[in-house]
């Protein structure tokens, strides 16, 4: 893993939902859940039929997403294309529902 310039926008955050704010919110599967770095959004990953948490980068900008269930502990920067080291895990809120 390496760091990047992004690593300044790391910071603790709050899971927005106990799944992909999204799909919960229209009652969608997923596959895999990603945490943004910068404010807590969770959205689900590229497999995924809606790809949100991509769709929150493309909106914000935020630049870094941890893997999130169950906590993975890796980052990735969407700007630089990389994965990163974090300095923390970020807690679940709950139990996460399970699609897929």
């Amino acid at each position: 893993m390496t760091s990047c310039i992004h690593s300044t926008t790391i910071n603790q955050v709050t899971p927005s939902a106990e799944g992909c704010e999204e799909c919960l919110a229209i009652g969608s599967p997923w596959l895999h859940l990603r945490i943004c770095r910068a404010c807590g959004h969770v959205g689900c990953c590229d497999q995924s039929p809606h790809r949100h948490a991509t769709a929150h980068f493309r909106a914000t900008r935020h630049p870094i997403i941890e893997g999130y269930d169950p906590p993975e502990g890796w980052g990735w920067c969407y700007v630089d294309e990389v994965e990163v080291d974090l300095p923390d895990q970020t807690p679940q809120r709950g139990p996460i529902p399970r699609y897929y």
